[in-house]
């Protein structure tokens, strides 16, 4: 069985690559390498320079390699951003989905995996931890945009042999433990990362926004899943599809919430460093907590995390920003 990874370079998807290979699957990539790196695929996973929103082109791969399983990661994912550019999330999103789901169905792919997000869900008002039953009211043109792409995941498969897992994630963080990738592009918005470049020298400070939240410490509590973790849930799912399993909608988290300060106080106590922080005021839209509810994953896929406590995701994630700042990008 051949698997695209579609998004294969970038964060997620490099180490779904990594997870294939390390059971002995067959995968190929399909990245446009507008924010993945070429040095995160190993040599063993065949890599194919393209976009998905181009059909002939997705068509050709799905032929050639002969895929029976997508894994569906490419995408925008900055919901900050996407308040500027609504457009190009709904492009990216879900435009460039329904395409890729047009040429599954054309090559009679039977299997997808969706990487979806937990910024479907409203600001919690049905109780936490969040369900997948949760009222579906998204705060962010991302948000709207990955909703957009799991109804058309629905719908396609209510019309066709296409079953789906889709998964909302949480909050993703960490880094492969054996340092083959990690999170590489340099100034996004993604609360770990920022703690880490601050810890290294590499930012002036870490700001939080908010800490007068009905918290222990009154900043924002949040789901943090290890990225290693969240890549087995997704060849679980794969697994389960394998085996005859009905189409379904899942959360992946830990159902453990994490604070922005117990995350920076993590990093300061690896590193030994009291590097800056600043409190800003709450940012529009931001919720006290978020946490997944995750019977649905308990109850449907043989898995347990590996990775789940506040310092082994803090000490990944720093492990993998040293060996970006010491030797430029990491070798194969």
């Amino acid at each position: 069985m051949t698997i695209l990874i579609t998004g294969g370079a970038g964060f997620i998807g490099s180490h779904m690559v990594w997870e294939c290979l390390d059971r002995g699957q067959d995968v190929v990539v399909i990245d446009n390498m507008s924010t993945g790196f070429d040095w995160t695929i190993p040599r063993s996973a065949n890599l194919c320079i393209g976009d998905i929103g181009d059909q002939a082109f997705v068509e050709r791969i799905l032929q050639e390699f002969r895929v029976e399983t997508i894994i569906h990661f490419a995408g925008s994912a900055n919901i900050t951003e996407s308040f500027a550019s609504p457009l190009k999330y709904y492009e990216n999103n879900a435009e460039k989905t329904r395409s890729l789901l047009e040429a599954a169905t054309q090559c009679g792919v039977e299997k997808f995996i969706f990487s979806s997000t937990a910024a479907v869900y409203a600001a919690p008002q049905d109780g936490l931890p969040v369900a997948e039953t949760a009222t579906l009211e998204p705060a962010s043109p991302y948000g709207h945009s990955k909703l957009a792409a799991e109804h058309m995941i629905q719908d396609v498969s209510a019309n066709s042999g296409l079953d789906y897992v889709i998964l909302r994630y949480f909050n993703v963080a960490g880094a492969d433990p054996s340092g083959r990738t990690g999170l590489s592009t340099p100034g996004v918005g993604h609360v770990l990362k920022m703690i880490c470049e601050t810890a290294l020298g590499k930012r002036s400070h870490f700001q939080i926004f908010g800490n007068d939240y009905d918290t222990p410490d009154g900043t924002p509590v949040r789901d943090f899943i290890h990225v290693s973790d969240l890549v087995g849930v997704h060849f679980k799912a794969m697994e389960y599809l394998n085996k005859g399993g009905r189409s379904l909608i899942c959360n992946a988290g830990y159902n453990e919430g994490i604070s922005v300060l117990q995350l920076t106080e993590a990093v300061r106590e690896l590193t030994g460093k009291d590097f800056r922080i600043e409190f800003s005021p709450r940012r529009s839209g931001d919720v006290a907590t978020m946490v997944a509810d995750i019977t649905t994953l308990k109850n449907t896929f043989v898995w347990a995390p590996r990775y789940n406590s506040v310092k082994t995701i803090a000490e990944h994630a720093l492990e993998w920003e040293r060996k970006l700042d010491s030797v430029g990008r990491p070798v194969k």
